[in-house]
């Protein structure tokens, strides 16, 4: 019979992995998250077609890989991932660039609940399109990175998550410094601010406007990646969970701050994880890992219920 040192144990180390997998999961997130809050920090626009760019990235990868692998068998395998991957974020970047310039800047003065019905309509184009070009099946995406997990205590890790966690760090690294320290993140702020006023200054709103669809489906073509990496499938209807889901960390950070987007992503991630696992392992299964999704749309609802703005509200000179 196990005694209470051991079920503490047991739980510590359960607490342990699932904070690994929390971290590995909302790093994700965050990368989505970062294009919506970029987006209606720009145009105050919920760009709903968000998640379905993270699927083309996922299916593209996808394709890439296939294609190197049976052209090049002798390739290197992570290097048949950052090729696919800079294949991804060039098809998901002219998506976004298109999507933008067709769907929604004919609608910039229209009423809010216009753009945002296209967003929906332009989901669900994306998603019956992907349908049609890689079919609906679900397909095998190939483990490129060596399997061997690695031991943290008691607790694992793969190296297919210490690469998430290492891209997902120099993303936001690269991106804190595009905002802030160059000429570009200059003019995102002020387009943010004042769009008329920025124009009086020289800066151009539409190229602006375009330039930061691009940043965030670039962003969405690396968590695409590093989603089917992680989980090791694709299909067309793969983004709309993960959309919604990061949605809600880009609400919960407080949507138009980039840190919060950052830091809500990470805490729905390690939420997430922690009741699924954890507190699944405490009440025998009953609120496991089938029950994951509750977890992120119930703190949805208790942060617009007692904080609509936010956990870090939202700062106008970091809405680029």
């Amino acid at each position: 019979m196990p005694t209470i040192a051991h079920l503490r144990s047991d739980a510590i180390d359960t607490l342990l992995q699932q904070i690994i997998n929390g971290l590995v999961l909302g790093s994700m997130y965050a990368l989505l998250a970062l294009g919506y809050t970029m987006v209606y920090g720009i145009i105050n626009l919920i760009n709903f077609a968000h998640g379905e760019v993270l699927m083309v990235g996922a299916l593209v990868s996808w394709t890439t890989i296939s294609l190197l692998q049976g052209a090049f068998p002798g390739l290197a395998g992570w290097l048949v991932l950052v090729l696919s991957l800079l294949a991804a974020c060039v098809v998901a970047a002219a998506l976004n660039y298109a999507i933008e310039k067709i769907a929604y800047r004919p609608l910039r003065g229209a009423p809010k609940l216009a753009p945002l019905i296209t967003a929906i309509g332009m989901s669900i184009l994306l998603q019956t399109l992907a349908m049609v070009i890689w079919k609906p099946n679900y397909k095998a995406y190939p483990t490129l990175l060596p399997s061997e997990p690695l031991a943290i205590g008691a607790a694992v890790i793969t190296p297919t998550q210490i690469m998430i966690l290492g891209v997902t760090a120099v993303a936001l690294a690269v991106l804190m410094w595009l905002v802030n320290g160059t000429r570009l993140g200059r003019a995102m702020r002020a387009t943010a601010e004042n769009p008329r006023v920025a124009t009086l200054m020289g800066v151009k709103p539409d190229h602006i406007i375009s330039a930061t669809f691009i940043i965030g489906a670039i962003l969405a073509a690396l968590a695409g990646v590093m989603w089917a990496s992680n989980y090791g499938t694709v299909q067309h209807g793969m983004g709309f969970l993960p959309g919604l889901k990061a949605f809600t960390a880009a609400v919960f950070g407080g949507i138009g701050n980039l840190a919060g987007a950052v830091v809500g992503g990470i805490l729905l991630g390690l939420i997430e994880a922690i009741a699924s696992g954890y507190i699944g392992d405490l009440t025998g299964g009953v609120l496991g890992s089938h029950y994951a999704d509750i977890f992120a749309f119930v703190v949805l609802i208790i942060m617009l219920t007692l904080r609509p703005s936010g956990l870090l509200g939202e700062r106008v000179a970091d809405r680029a």
